[in-house]
């Protein structure tokens, strides 16, 4: 009797997928060992970012252990729609997204972007999020730039290129030595090993998350700028490199002293994409965390 061997799905063979809520259809992709008590792990992307601006040997090292949801907000990439103009929208869209999934409960990562609809998810949307990943991200009201007068002219350049290369991500995600080089580069070689490419955002949905940028900015209290964060009572991971030219470094130190039940951690010698630069050392963390 002949035996068929079952190839496991991963995050070169995971289908793209569509479902249609509030009038947009939402690309994601879900994978993963689902014979397990966590709850699926759901991926907020960075500015810009599509299904394929992951990394493969993070979100496969997770699946390992749950499932996990890669998702493309209202118009990003493969989805369809109108871009949402303000952070507190792509929340309540992802929100949407989760209960249309049947899914009472997730863990949730955000990056950069990412994170602020994390952070605006978890307040809004309590009951849908059992632990928090915020990666490379900072508050509403946090620092927006750092104290190198030059440095916010060279992120703008970078992050708005036309088609976003090797070396704009090298820039704005990596540390400055030679290792931190070659991991940038070690990172952009496994996030084009799928053949079959989630398509470029629009030059619209850079706009449009621009403008949300913008709108996350100021302080929701000048005298307690940060009392919000004390609503969100999930376990909470935090992680951003030592020098993040992106999102100033010391936005996740206002997080961690805000979170009633927050871990923070700082990658040496390392950007705005630290669990990039340190793919190894950021699946174990994570791991360790949502094990935990």
């Amino acid at each position: 009797m002949r035996t068929i061997k079952m190839t496991a799905i991963t995050h070169q063979t995971a289908e793209t997928q569509f479902i249609e809520v509030d009038g947009a259809n939402f690309a994601y992709r879900r994978w993963g060992n689902s014979n397990t008590q966590q709850p699926p792990l759901f991926f907020l992307q960075h500015f810009r970012g599509g299904l394929d601006n992951w990394d493969p040997f993070i979100t496969d090292g997770l699946a390992a252990g749950r499932e996990v949801i890669l998702f493309n907000g209202r118009g990003v990439a493969s989805s369809t729609g109108q871009p949402r103009t303000r952070i507190e929208d792509m929340a309540d869209d992802a929100a949407a997204v989760i209960r249309a999934l049947d899914l009472k409960q997730v863990d949730l990562l955000g990056f950069s972007l990412g994170g602020f609809q994390a952070q605006d998810l978890v307040r809004r949307h309590p009951e849908l999020v059992r632990k928090l990943m915020l990666l490379g991200t900072g508050p509403r009201g946090g620092k927006p730039r750092g104290d190198d007068p030059d440095v916010p002219a060279l992120v703008l350049k970078h992050a708005t290129s036309a088609v976003p290369s090797e070396e704009d991500f090298l820039f704005l995600f990596f540390g400055r030595s030679k290792a931190a080089i070659q991991a940038g580069r070690d990172f952009w070689q496994r996030r084009h090993q799928r053949k079959d490419q989630d398509p470029a955002s629009s030059v619209e949905v850079m706009q449009a998350q621009i403008e949300a940028n913008m709108h996350f900015l100021p302080k929701l209290d000048e005298q307690d700028p940060f009392a919000h964060l004390r609503e969100i009572k999930q376990p909470t991971f935090i992680l951003n490199g030592v020098d993040d030219v992106m999102i100033p470094t010391i936005n996740a130190y206002h997080m961690a002293l805000n979170i009633p039940n927050a871990q923070l951690f700082i990658y040496p010698d390392a950007g705005h994409g630290a669990q990039f630069q340190y793919p190894e050392r950021f699946v174990k963390h994570a791991i360790q965390f949502l094990d935990e």
